[in-house]
């Protein structure tokens, strides 16, 4: 199968725009899985903040 050098330029450059969708997407995704992760920490250190809080109340 031969392509005219215009088609073979149309198909690299799709592929090019479909391979920086990707990495648009995985970048998304990355960003989005780190801030369910901070989340996650930020909550489990209230928590705890709040279980050392009670604890002291306790003890007065």
């Amino acid at each position: 199968m031969n392509l005219s050098p215009n088609a073979s330029m149309y198909l690299y450059q799709e592929l090019v725009d479909e391979r920086i969708r990707t990495l648009h997407r995985e970048a998304e995704e990355e960003r989005l899985a780190s801030r369910i992760l901070s989340a996650k920490r930020a909550r489990r250190r209230a928590e705890r903040a709040s279980e050392r809080l009670r604890g002291a109340l306790a003890r007065l």
